[in-house]
Order: C-alpha cells, then structure tokens, then sequence
C-alpha cells in the first residue's frame, strides 16, 4: 500500500511539474534547492526569483504577437506591468530589463517614474496608463510627467467628475486621455456594478458633451477591467463584448481612439492542478476584436493589457519551519510554524486567496491532515484548505526526525504592500529576512539578502520608543 506524502502527490498531480522537482529527497523550486537556502539563511524567510518574472513577459508578448500574426491583426499589442502589484526596486528593475510599459494607480506611483527616469532606466517613450482616483495631486505630477516629454502618458477618467478636475489645472499642452467602462459584477458579488468606471450608457454622451468640445484633451484609449479576470465564461465574454461594442461606437465619434485597454486578470497558479490555455483565450481576444472591426468596418485598435499578479506571482515564497505540533482532539492536528501567516500571506486571510503549499522535504513520510497555525495570539491566524480537500495534507513528522520545513509558492503578489512590509506587524512579529535569487551571465544561480529580518529596534523606533 502507498502511503508517502510522495505516494499522494504522484497519484493526485502531475508531478514533477514546472516549477517544482525534487533532489535528494528535498524540494526545489525553478530548480533552486531551497535545502541549501534553510541551510545557508534559516527560517522563516521569503524568496524572489527574479527570472520568472522576464519568463512570463515574454510567454504572454510572444502568445500575443503570435495571434496578431495568425489573424493578420492590424493592431499592436502592448504588454503593461501594474507597478501596485510590487513596487520594489528589484522588481522594476527586472520589469524594466523586457522594456514592457507600465500602469499606475498614485500620486506616489509618479515620483517612482520620475526616480526611474533621473536614473535613466525609464525612457520618455515608454507607455504610462494612469489609473485609480485622480486627486488634483495626481493629475498635477501627471501634467508634469506629460510636460517632460511622457508623450504616451494617458489619464484613464475612472469618473466624470476627473476631466473637470483635469481641465480645471489648466494644463499648456494637450492631455491623453482613456474612459474606463464600469462593468457589472457577478450575480454572486455583494454589488451590481463595479463603482470603477462610468456606467457604459453615460460614457457616449458624456464624449460628445464634454470631452468632444474640448481642444485640451484628445480621447485614446477606452479601458474596462474584470475583477475575476480573464476566464473563458459567458460573463467574461459578455462583459468583453460590451466594451467592444463601446469602442467601436466611440471610434466613429474620435478617430483619434486608438487603444482598447483589457485590463488585467490573467490568472497564476495556485494549485497544482491549475490548467489555463492561455494562447486559446489570447487567440479568441485577438480573433473576436478583429471579427467584429471588420463587420462593423472599424480600424483594429492597439490591445493593451496590465498584468500585475501575472507578471511576478509566480516569482514568490515563502518557506517556515514546522516548530510544534498540537493534537488538540481526536481529528485536528496543529502544526505550528515560525512566524505569523496573517503577517506574511496576508491574502489567505483577508480574501482566502489560495496559494501552492508544499513540504520542502519528509516526502518519503506517510501523510496525515493538518491546520498550519502561525505564532501569533490571533485565532484566525491559520490556513487550512487547499485544492485537493479541506484539510491541508503533510508529511508526520516525529521529534526524533529533522524540523519538517513547508512553503508556500506563487506569493510574489501583493502581499508585501497589504502586510506593510518594514513596518508594525501584529504581535510585533517581525517581517521576515527577503533573498533575491537570480542568474549570473553563465546562467548559475546567484542569492542575496535583500534585507534581514525585522530588529525590535526597528518596530520600537516606529513606535515612538527610540
């Protein structure tokens, strides 16, 4: 009878998977051994693979371009990265290195674009969409932004009220501009309609009364995001058509539209049975906005997109060490890690987002279900559901035996800005230490500390104590 955690895993997944293998009986993760890390660093401690992120540029250009070219689409795509997804300076830095365009949300997200240019890694021609409420800050460093010579800046008006403000600083030269398109939610959503966006059945009035009469703006993009993401569903479908009937509607009133923005959702996987077709979906984009031009005799707009958890999710982990095991009653078994979930994925307990969860070694050990516990003194601070069942499946593990060390992948997105990294922790428990991993010119793996673990200084001064 196979009973080893290796056993389960073999019969439930295809495994090994890209990604993830084992050596020597431990885990790797893109072919890192994460026993040398432990070995080397201790734990807890988060890691970037910073070659990821480059990798799933390029698959998601490369698949783009390929449709384009197989439809003979007119258009051209242009692939933006979500800068609020991972400000660091590594990650734009790597962002940076396959020359995509980028997305902002802030008025902060201008002084990051601006330090980038100062240090010459961010050309005047790189593409900026500039979403999120537009406070008159933010309009004012975009209108600075625009009058350095960003000539592919664009204001996307998340509200109507956004152009009066707009107009309203006066700005010498004219302004791009986008309209994004409130879509409606899911039938299961606690809202109808996305308070992101103005309603579609305001947007062409609104064109022909106020943007149309204005010699300071100039209409080209129109922009609609799907908070679910990208999915092969009717809702998604019906959505998507809606916003392409919009544009071709607002094409005939401006021919200076150009740009169909469709937003991000490209999803990562978060289990080892994910299956996404991610060329079938790109090829029905492609082939469904080309359809309907032709029929409705419209020139192919540009595509854009803004990928943000596609771009560096999969670059992420985070690896504990299993310090204590709690049998509270006869079916649930604790293991208890080092440090606080709550603090370091703090998605799993906001939005119950799911992350890949695997042991870093002990997979020749029969498996029981556990709940994972962190340390702090919060009862929520825990994670116990995965995709194969309810209940999280790990290796035993017996006091005799070395710790048993668990990770959990594909955490690359937004859980440093949600968790405030550098900053208060609950329970003060502090960040963890952060390894940057990547390759040298002859393709050898190179790691770093990027930063130690959080000192008790550091939370105090932060407090007021020092």
């Amino acid at each position: 009878m196979k009973t080893s955690y290796y056993d389960l895993i073999e019969q439930t997944y295809y495994f090994p998977q890209d990604g993830f293998d084992l050596q020597d009986g431990y885990l790797t993760f893109h072919g890192i051994s994460l026993k040398y890390l432990i070995d080397t660093y201790g734990t807890p401690f988060k890691l970037t693979y910073l070659p990821k992120i480059g990798a799933q540029i390029k698959r998601a250009r490369n698949l783009f371009n390929r449709a384009i070219k197989k439809h003979d689409y007119k258009g051209q795509y242009y692939y933006c990265y979500c800068t609020k997804c991972c400000h660091f300076q590594y990650i734009i830095n790597e962002v940076l290195r396959h020359t995509p365009n980028l997305e902002t949300s802030s008025t902060f997200d201008i002084e990051l674009i601006l330090r980038l240019h100062r240090e010459g890694k961010l050309e005047k021609s790189c593409m900026i969409v500039h979403n999120g409420y537009k406070s008159k800050d933010y309009l004012q460093m975009i209108i600075q932004l625009q009058a350095l010579g960003f000539e592919n800046s664009i204001v996307v008006l998340d509200s109507m009220d956004e152009l009066e403000r707009l107009l309203s600083l006066n700005p010498e030269n004219p302004i791009k501009i986008g309209i994004r398109m409130a879509i409606n939610e899911e039938p299961q959503s606690s809202y109808y309609t996305s308070r992101l966006g103005i309603a579609p059945s305001k947007i062409v009035d609104f064109f022909k009364e106020k943007i149309a009469q204005e010699a300071k703006v100039e209409l080209t993009m129109l922009h609609f995001f799907v908070d679910s993401g990208i999915k092969d569903k009717l809702y998604y479908w019906q959505e998507f058509r809606k916003a392409l009937g919009l544009y071709i509607e607002l094409k005939r009133l401006s021919p200076s539209l150009e740009a169909f923005n469709i937003g991000g959702g490209f999803p990562i996987r978060n289990n080892l049975r994910f299956e996404y077709n991610y060329e079938d979906i790109i090829n029905q984009i492609i082939e469904n906005i080309k359809n309907v031009c032709l029929e409705q005799n419209v020139e192919e707009p540009n595509i854009y997109t803004e990928f943000g958890k596609y771009t560096v999710g999969e670059s992420g982990a985070i690896i504990f060490s299993v310090i204590e095991q709690k049998q509270q009653n006869d079916k649930e078994l604790w293991y208890l890690i080092d440090n606080s979930l709550m603090n370091t994925i703090p998605d799993a307990w906001s939005i119950f987002e799911k992350f890949i969860l695997l042991p870093i070694n002990h997979w020749n050990h029969e498996y029981t279900p556990v709940n994972i516990g962190g340390i702090s003194c919060d009862h929520s601070d825990y994670y116990n559901s995965e995709d194969m069942n309810q209940a999280v499946i790990l290796p035993k593990s017996s006091k005799t035996d070395e710790p048993l060390y668990i990770g959990f992948f594909h955490t690359g997105a937004y859980q440093d800005s949600i968790s405030g990294y550098g900053g208060i922790k609950h329970c003060l428990i502090p960040s963890p230490k952060h390894i940057i991993i990547d390759r040298d010119s002859k393709g050898n793996f190179v790691d770093k500390i990027y930063r130690n673990e959080q000192s008790a200084e550091d939370m105090l001064r932060i407090l007021g104590y020092a």
